[in-house]
């Protein structure tokens, strides 16, 4: 395999969990527009989709190969636990 080929295989690997991220993220912010407007979007989808990228990591690692369908529930769990986490958890005031 080349580099290219390398990009490319990394690139799809880590897709689902940036689409997942940006698009919970987005419906997130349209759902909740009250309640998250002091977190910026951008915000949202990076970590939805750092927690959704990591997940698959994992997945890989447990099963060994990718394309689980538990790996891809545990990383809309993640993505959902991460948007909760960033804009809905109690807060110390």
């Amino acid at each position: 395999m080349g580099p290219i080929d390398a990009i490319w295989h990394l690139g799809n690997f880590f897709a689902p969990a940036l689409g997942m991220g940006l698009l919970a993220s987005l419906m997130a912010k349209l759902l909740w527009r009250r309640e998250l407007k002091a977190t910026p979007w951008l915000r949202l989808a990076a970590w939805a989709s750092l927690c959704g990228a990591s997940v698959l990591v994992a997945g890989l690692v447990v099963f060994g190969h990718d394309g689980k369908m538990a790996t891809y529930g545990a990383m809309v769990l993640a993505c959902a636990v991460a948007l909760w986490w960033l804009g809905f958890r109690p807060r110390r005031r």
